[in-house]
């Protein structure tokens, strides 16, 4: 994955909190919130798009990688029945393309676990970005409600009412992080509600799948 990318990532992942709150001082809380929330979600297509790009590469080699073992099977098979019957010519060639067939086999399982290794990452890159989409959300409508209840209240100034709305809305987020700090633009809504409900199978999987352990680790 680029460079540029990768620290769009963990810049949302891993930061970012601390630099939004300052500017809510002197910009419109929502929008800056909403802001951040729609980048999340543009990165995730990026991401995702790297993803799928990445996962057909490692089929079109995997693909590849087996036509050649296959065709090696094949020579060996050939070159017995040329020796047999004292085709040493035929023999020669077989073993000639065996040979460079080697010569592949070996760049093409490096290939294939790199494209392992980067697909993986992009998973998990994915996962993480999915949880920071879902925080900012909880911290969006967190902070709307208590600006609501505030405005309710009409007990402080217009700047105190912001003051404490913020502060109500990011205390909750910062408890559930250590300080550090995606709706797909441009797909259509079924798309959209089908990418929501993937990445939530997704989610109640491997929730199911941590009990269990922990089931068995009791056990």
């Amino acid at each position: 994955m680029a460079d540029t990318l990768k620290t769009r990532v963990s810049r949302i992942v891993a930061g970012g909190m601390h630099a939004l709150i300052d500017h809510l001082e002197n910009q419109a809380p929502d929008a800056v919130m909403e802001q951040s929330v729609r980048e999340a979600s543009a990165v995730i297509d990026e991401v995702r798009h790297e993803l799928g790009l990445v996962s057909a590469n490692r089929h079109l080699a995997q693909q590849q990688h087996a036509h050649l073992n296959g065709q090696h099977e094949t020579l060996a098979a050939q070159i017995e029945q040329a020796l047999a019957q004292g085709r040493e010519d035929l023999a020669h060639a077989a073993v000639a393309r065996q040979l460079d067939i080697e010569a592949q086999i070996p760049v093409l399982e490096t290939t294939l676990a790199d494209q392992a290794r980067q697909e993986n990452e992009l998973q998990g890159y994915v996962a993480a970005l999915l949880a920071r989409k879902r925080d900012m959300q909880e911290a969006l409508a967190g902070f709307r409600q208590s600006r609501a209840a505030t405005a309710t209240a009409g007990a402080t100034s217009p700047m105190g009412q912001r003051l404490d709305a913020v502060a109500g809305a990011f205390d909750r987020l910062f408890q559930r992080q250590t300080g550090l700090q995606a709706g797909t633009p441009g797909s259509s809504p079924q798309q959209e509600a089908q990418l929501k409900e993937l990445d939530e199978l997704v989610r109640q999987h491997k929730i199911a799948e941590r009990l269990a352990q922990l089931k068995a680790g009791k056990a």
